[in-house]
């Protein structure tokens, strides 16, 4: 019973995932598609800038490292986006370094989550910053 009004309170959330590993992507996406938001994923920055121009996500997940454009720089053209720039970012990575959570807090990133993940971390990532 409680599953059921938890998938329902979450039908209108967004969340765009952001990862050059499918893995990654199906994983969060099937997690939180289970818990009932609307998820959307991008293999890298330059495919996800247009679908969050299309489909305005309520919370974006972006990985750090990744070809072509990184999480930071990512971070950065979201946030430089009048339209996005209150839109939260939380970054993806496999290191829990000092800099590394410095340098995407610098980006613009409201928070930082370790891989591997579970769903109850993304969600409560999603609980805090998306009302």
């Amino acid at each position: 019973m409680e599953r059921v009004s938890a998938r329902n309170a979450h039908v209108s959330i967004k969340v765009m995932i952001i990862d050059d590993s499918n893995t990654i992507r199906r994983t969060a996406e099937a997690l939180l598609k289970k818990a009932g938001y609307e998820v959307y994923t991008a293999a890298d920055g330059f495919e996800a800038m247009s679908m969050i121009t299309d489909n305005h996500p309520d919370i974006i997940f972006v990985d750090i490292m990744m070809p072509r454009l990184d999480g930071y720089q990512t971070c950065q053209l979201i946030k430089n986006n009048k339209k996005f720039r209150d839109t939260p970012v939380i970054m993806l990575s496999s290191k829990d370094g000092l800099f590394d959570r410095a340098r995407g807090r610098i980006a613009g990133s409201e928070e930082h989550v370790n891989k591997p993940f579970t769903q109850e971390e993304l969600i409560d990532v999603i609980n805090k910053y998306v009302h």
